[in-house]
């Protein structure tokens, strides 16, 4: 996928990205929480959905392209979260590799 250039006005969905953290849960074990790393704006594109079934329950996943400027902290496991909505990193590269760009395949969580 190569990218020529993105008008600037197409960052306009302000999000947060965020990276899990293990908190104690004072029995030995640990709960999931997260942490905001950073306030950024990006451009979400809905892309392909899905249904898959599993526990005796119907799940429906949506995945999206979210494409933002460029950041080297990015990485699969971290989430990128808006007005409610979480959406699970899967991976994430510069797609010409120039540093302009970073494009994340993300997941839609709890959809």
């Amino acid at each position: 996928m190569r990218i020529q250039f993105i008008d600037p006005g197409a960052f306009r969905t302000e999000m947060r990205l965020e990276e899990p953290l293990a908190v104690s849960d004072g029995a030995g074990g640990f709960t999931e929480s997260w942490r905001e790393v950073a306030s950024l704006l990006a451009m979400i594109e809905p892309v392909s959905p899905g249904a898959f079934f599993g526990a005796g329950q119907d799940h429906e996943t949506v995945t999206h392209r979210i494409t933002m400027r460029f950041r080297n902290d990015v990485r699969s496991g971290m989430r990128l979260a808006r007005s409610g909505r979480n959406f699970a990193i899967l991976n994430a590269y510069d797609p010409d590799e120039t540093g302009r760009y970073l494009v994340c395949r993300v997941r839609e969580e709890g959809r």
